[in-house]
C-alpha cells in the first residue's frame, strides 16, 4: 500500500488528536475511530418469575370481570354426555323420492306390512334399556351384568334377547331403529339381509363361550376357544363369520366392525370395569388407564370414529369427581386423544389446565404425553368455534413452559411451527370481528409461551426461520391497546435481539421502529414496557449503520426520546429528593440502579450508538436539548452513586463532541462540560477516568480547552496516565498530549513529570500489538521536536532508545508477526502502512539529522 498522501515535512502542521480526514470516505472514518466513539453495552432488563401459575399475570392490566378465570371447579357434570356419540363419517343426502315399501313373498294375501312395536311396555323397556343395562353398575359395584353373557344360557334366551344387545353392543346410543328392527317380525333370511353387522348364531354362541364371556386379556393367538374353532389368528375370519351386506357396505368394512366388537370384548370392556371401581386405589386407577389407553390405540379406537366412544367417555367422565392429579393426567390425555369437542373439549382443556397449574405436577406430566395432545388440539381445532378451550390448552402449554426439560420437548415436537401458524390465524382476526377480544386472551398465553421458548437457541433458529417478527410485528400493531400482549411481543424480541442474527432480522422489518415509537408514546409511563423497547433499540443500533440511519430519520424519533429522557429524569429527581429527605445521606444506596435511572441508562446508550452514523451524529451533536440532558446527568449524579448511568453519560457526550459541525451544542458548552468532567476526572472508577480523558481528547482541539487543561494541571495527571500499562488509558492520555502539543507554547510541559520517556515506555510495550497507538505516540512526539537543534536536548536520555526502537519497528520483517492468520496479518500490515508508517519515517529522518552519534545496537525481534 502507498504512503499516505499527506507528505509531513519539518515544517508540515502540527498532528492534532482527532482531525477529522477531510479526503476519507464516512465508512473509514467510522472504522478508524477505535475508542473515539463507542456503542455501549448494558444489561438486558431483568424480568422476575410469577409467584403463582396463573392465566394472566399479576401485572395484568385486564380486568377481571372481563378475562376467563385461572381458579375453576370441575367435575363429571362439567361434560355434556350428548356430545359423545360417534360420527358416521357420511352425510346422508335427503330423499328427493316417496319410499317404496317391501312386500314379502311369503304374505301374498296380505297388503304391506308395516313393522309394529311390541304390545307389552314392559318389553318395549327391556329394549330401550338393553345397552344401559350393558354397562351400569349393580348393586355389587359391576360394569356389566354377567347374565348378558354368560356361558350357560339356553338357546330361547339367546333368541330373544340376543337381537336386542348385539344391536346396542355396535353403536354408542339407545336407537330406535335399531330397537325398532330386532322386533321386526322378518323371517330369518331377511333377518340376514338387513342386519349386515350380526354374527350368525352359532358361531356368535361359540364366541361368548369362549372369549367374551370370560373377558380375556390374552392377544392375537393367545385363546385356546379360538384356536379350538379352527382359526389361524386370534381374530376370526373365516369365510363362516362374514354374512352378505347390502348395497352400501361392503365386506372389507363388515370385517372390521366384527374385529372391533371382539376387541371391545377381550381388550377394552375388561378394564372399564377395573375402572368401575372406586374403592380401588388411586394407582391401581392410573395403572388402569395407562392400559385402557394402550389397548385403545392398539386397537386404532382412538378419535371420533369408534363405535363404543360413548360409552368409554361417560366412564372416564365419571371419574373426573375422583380428586387425583395423576389420575386426572391419565384421563385427559384418553379424552383429547378421543377428539372430543364443544362442551366436552373446553371441560378436558380446563382440566389439563387445572393438573398444569400446579408446578408439583410437572414431573409426572414429564413421563407422560399430555403435551402431544394438546398441541394436537392446538393444530386442529376450529379458532373461532374452540376459542375458549383453547385458551385454557394454550394456558397449560404456557405452564408447560417453566419447566426446562418441557420445554426443549416442546422444541423437539415442532411447539414453535405450531404456535407461529396459530399466531397467524389470530392475526387474520381484525378489530370489528366479535372474537377479536376474546383471542387477545389467547394470545396472551401464546407470546407468554414463546418468550419462554425464545430462550432456547434451536427455537430462535426456527424462530428466524419461521418469519416470527413479521407475525409479531402485525400482532404488536392490531394489540397496541393491550399492554400485556405488547409485553410480552416485546420481552421476545428483548430476548431475541441479544444474538446478531435475530436482530440483522428484526433490523429487516422496517415497519418495527414505527411500531416501537407508537408504543413508546402510547405507553410513556409503563416502565416495564419502555425499558424492552429502548433496550431492543439499542441492539439495534449496536452494530447496524443502516438501522440508526432508518431509526433517526423515522418521524419524531428524537423527540419521542427527548420526551422519554425528560419524563424519567424528572422520576429519578424526584425519587432521588425522596432518598435525601428520609435522611439516606449515611445509608448505602441500593447497587443496583432505579428503575427511572435504568430507563435512562439504557436511553443514552441509544443516543451514543446512533451518534455513530457520521450525519446522525452530525445531527445530533447540534441538537442543544439532548446535549442540555446528557450534562445534567453528569451535573446530579455522581460516579459512586450511579456508576453505569454517569459514565453512559460521558460516553454519549465524547461521541457527539467527535464532530465539529456548525451550531454545535457540545462546542457551545464545552467549557462547561471540561468543569464537570473534572469531578469524574478526580475519581477513584478508573472506567469514569478513562471516559473523561476521551471526552478532553477530543475537546482539547480548542484552544480553550487546552487552557483549562494547563491551568487546571490536568496535563500532569494526563502524563501520570501513561504509567498506567493499560493501551486504552495511555491511548486516550496521548490523545489530550498531543492536542497539547499544538500550541509551541504547551510543548515543554512533556519534559516534566518524565513526559517523554513514559511515551516511549509505551511505545516499546504496545508498538507491536497496537499500530494506532504507536502512531499516536509518534505524532506526539513530532509535534514536540518541530523546533529540534538537537537530539540530546530534546530527547535526553532517551534519544539512542528511540532511534532503536523506530528502527525495529518500522523493519517490516521484525514489526509484523508473519504467525498470525492471514486475516489477521492482512489487518495488522493495513495500519501498520497507514497509520505508523508514514509518521515514524518522518520523526525517525528528523531525530537522525539532529543526533551526532548513534552508538551500533543488537535489533532483537518483537
Amino acid at each position: 500500500m502507498q504512503p499516505s498522501k499527506n507528505k509531513n515535512t519539518d515544517k508540515a502542521e502540527p498532528f492534532y488528536r482527532l482531525s477529522v480526514p477531510k479526503q476519507k470516505t464516512s465508512s473509514e472514518i467510522i472504522n478508524e475511530a477505535r475508542n473515539v466513539l463507542r456503542t455501549l453495552r448494558t444489561r438486558r432488563p431483568f424480568t422476575p418469575t410469577e409467584d403463582q401459575r396463573k392465566l394472566f399475570g399479576s401485572g395484568s392490566t385486564r380486568a377481571p370481570q372481563n378475562r376467563p378465570p385461572s381458579v375453576f371447579s370441575l367435575h363429571a357434570s362439567s361434560f355434556d354426555l350428548a356430545e359423545s356419540r360417534p360420527v358416521s363419517g357420511v352425510r346422508l343426502s335427503p330423499l328427493d323420492h316417496k319410499p317404496v315399501l317391501v312386500t314379502f313373498a311369503k304374505d301374498e294375501d296380505s297388503s304391506i306390512s308395516l313393522p309394529k312395536p311390541p304390545a307389552d311396555a314392559a318389553e318395549v323397556r327391556k329394549v330401550s334399556s338393553a345397552r344401559a343395562r350393558l354397562f351400569r353398575r349393580n348393586s355389587q359395584g359391576n360394569f356389566l351384568s354377567a347374565k348378558m353373557v354368560s356361558s350357560d344360557q339356553n338357546e330361547e334366551k339367546l333368541d330373544s334377547e340376543e337381537p336386542a344387545m348385539m344391536s346396542n353392543l355396535c353403536r354408542s346410543n339407545d336407537n330406535c331403529l335399531a330397537e325398532q328392527r330386532s322386533y321386526t317380525p322378518f323371517n330369518d333370511e331377511n333377518r340376514q339381509l338387513i342386519c349386515n353387522e350380526r354374527i350368525s348364531r352359532l358361531e356368535r354362541e361359540d364366541f361368548l363361550k369362549g372369549t367374551a364371556g370370560k373377558f380375556l386379556f390374552q392377544l392375537r393367538g393367545e385363546s385356546d376357544q379360538i384356536k379350538k374353532a379352527g382359526r389361524s389368528s386370534s381374530w376370526p375370519r373365516s369365510t363362516g363369520w362374514k354374512r352378505r351386506v347390502t348395497g352400501l357396505e361392503d365386506e372389507t368394512r363388515m370385517n372390521e366392525s366384527e374385529e372391533e366388537e371382539i376387541f371391545w370384548h377381550i381388550k377394552i370392556l375388561p378394564i372399564l370395569h377395573e375402572l368401575e371401581k372406586v374403592e380401588d386405589n388411586i394407582e391401581n386407577l392410573c395403572l388402569a388407564c395407562t392400559k385402557l389407553y394402550q389397548a385403545l390405540n392398539e386397537g386404532n379406537m382412538l378419535g371420533k370414529r369408534f363405535k363404543r366412544r360413548s360409552v368409554l367417555l361417560k366412564t372416564l367422565y365419571k371419574l373426573v369427581d375422583i380428586d387425583s392429579d395423576p389420575l386426572c393426567l391419565k384421563l385427559a390425555k384418553i379424552i383429547l386423544a378421543m377428539k372430543v369437542d364443544g362442551k366436552n373439549l373446553l371441560s378436558v382443556c380446563k382440566l389439563a389446565f387445572k393438573i398444569c397449574r400446579n408446578e408439583k405436577n410437572d414431573y409426572i406430566i414429564q413421563n407422560d404425553r399430555l403435551l402431544d395432545c394438546l398441541l394436537e388440539v392446538l393444530r386442529t381445532e376450529d379458532l373461532q368455534k374452540s376459542n375458549e378451550a383453547l385458551l385454557y390448552c394454550m394456558g397449560a402449554i404456557k405452564f408447560m413452559s417453566g419447566n426446562a426439560v418441557l420445554l426443549n420437548e416442546m422444541v423437539n415436537k415442532g411447539a414453535v411451527e405450531t404456535l407461529l401458524q396459530l399466531m397467524k390465524q389470530i392475526n387474520t382476526i381484525k378489530e370489528n370481528d366479535t372474537y377479536f377480544s376474546n383471542l387477545g386472551h389467547l394470545l396472551v398465553q401464546l407470546t407468554a409461551t414463546l418468550r419462554n421458548l425464545a430462550d432456547l437457541p434451536p427455537a430462535r433458529r426456527q424462530l428466524i426461520c419461521s418469519g416470527a417478527v413479521s407475525e409479531l410485528c402485525v400482532a404488536l400493531e392490531q394489540r397496541m391497546n393491550a399492554k400485556d400482549v405488547c409485553t410480552y411481543i416485546v420481552r421476545i424480541f428483548s430476548k431475541l435481539s441479544s444474538y446478531n442474527d435475530f436482530c440483522a432480522a428484526l433490523a429487516d422489518c422496517s415497519r418495527c421502529y414505527i411500531l416501537f415509537l407508537a408504543l413508546l408514546n402510547k405507553h410513556q409511563k409503563q416502565q416495564d414496557l419502555v425499558i424492552r423497547i429502548i433496550f431492543i433499540l439499542g441492539n439495534l443500533t449496536a452494530k447496524n449503520n443502516q438501522a440508526r440511519e432508518q431509526f433517526f430519520k423515522e418521524k419524531g424519533s428524537v423527540n419521542t426520546l427527548i420526551s422519554l429522557f425528560q419524563t424519567y429524569r424528572e422520576l429519578d429527581l424526584n425519587a432521588q429528593k425522596r432518598y435525601h429527605e428520609r435522611g439516606g445521606e449515611g445509608k448505602k444506596r441500593p447497587k443496583h440502579p432505579s428503575e427511572a435511572e435504568d430507563v435512562l441508562i439504557k436511553l443514552i446508550r441509544v443516543l451514543a450508538n446512533l451518534s455513530i452514523h457520521p450525519s446522525v451524529g452530525a445531527a445530533l451533536a447540534a441538537a442543544h436539548r439532548v446535549v442540555e440532558l446528557l450534562v445534567t446527568v453528569l451535573e446530579y449524579k455522581s460516579v459512586d452513586d450511579s456508576e453505569e448511568l454517569v459514565i453512559s453519560a460521558a460516553t454519549a457526550i465524547n461521541n457527539l463532541s467527535y464532530y465539529k459541525v456548525k451550531s454545535s451544542a457540545v462546542q457551545d458548552k464545552k467549557l462547561h462540560i471540561a468543569e464537570i468532567l473534572l469531578k469524574l476526572l478526580m475519581s477513584n472508577n478508573m472506567d469514569g477516568v478513562v471516559e473523561a480523558v476521551r471526552v478532553f481528547g477530543n475537546l482539547s482541539q480548542y484552544h480553550e480547552i487546552c487552557d483549562f487543561i494547563i491551568q487546571k494541571k490536568i496535563y500532569k495527571f494526563m502524563i501520570a496516565l501513561l504509567d498506567a500499562k493499560n493501551q486504552d488509558v495511555c491511548f486516550s492520555a496521548c490523545g489530550v498530549l498531543l492536542n497539547l502539543t499544538v500550541d509551541k507554547n504547551k510543548r515543554a510541559l512533556l519534559m516534566e513529570e518524565g513526559g517523554i520517556g513514559k511515551l516511549v515506555d509505551c511505545l516499546r510495550d504496545f508498538g507491536p500489538a497496537d499500530w494506532q497507538l504507536a502512531g499516536l505516540i509518534c505524532k506526539t512526539l513530532w509535534n514536540y521536536s518541530e523546533n529540534l537543534t538537537s537530539a540530546a536536548s530534546y530527547f535526553g536520555e532517551d534519544t539512542d532508545t528511540l532511534l532503536v526502537l523506530l528502527t525495529s519497528l518500522l523493519d517490516e520483517e521484525l514489526a509484523l508477526d508473519y504467525s498470525l492468520d492471514r486475516d489477521l496479518r492482512d489487518y495488522n500490515k493495513l495500519y501498520w502502512e497507514r497509520e505508523f508508517k508514514p509518521v515514524a519515517e518522518k520523526l525517525l529522518d528528523r531525530i537522525q539529522s539532529h543526533h551526532s552519534f548513534l552508538p551500533t545496537v543488537t535489533i532483537t525481534p518483537f
